[in-house]
């Protein structure tokens, strides 16, 4: 995750993922010869546009085991554990330059939905 998120402080991390966790924040992660490589940060939630539906807020493969197939098959996860929990969809959000996310996530049949705005308040 800090390859991800690498603003985090280790000690402020903790705390960060117990507040989300507390609003329905999950964790999952994959392990490959005892060591995690892939990491998913996700919750399940409703809104009228969309329904129920499994939000992943963060996706990250470590850079040692990309194209491994280790986000493919974490993705595989997240969309049965969406099926199981009654989802009808799968969202998420890339920074417009992650071009090789992008191009992940079109390959596991994602489409590019709508435009995320937002407004820096501080």
């Amino acid at each position: 995750m800090r390859q991800l998120r690498p603003h985090l402080q280790e000690d402020g991390f903790v705390a960060v993922v117990r507040a989300q966790m507390a609003e329905g924040y999950r964790l999952a992660y994959l392990l490959e010869d005892g060591e995690v490589a892939c990491v998913a940060g996700y919750r399940i939630h409703r809104n009228l546009m969309m329904g129920k539906s499994l939000y992943v807020d963060d996706l990250s493969t470590d850079e040692s085991a990309r194209s491994q197939g280790c986000g493919a098959r974490m993705m595989a996860w997240l969309r049965e554990a969406a099926l199981d929990a009654g989802c009808a969809e799968i969202h998420l959000d890339s920074r417009v330059q992650r071009h090789r996310a992008h191009r992940f996530y079109l390959n596991r049949n994602m489409d590019i939905v709508c435009h995320h705005f937002s407004e820096q308040l501080r």
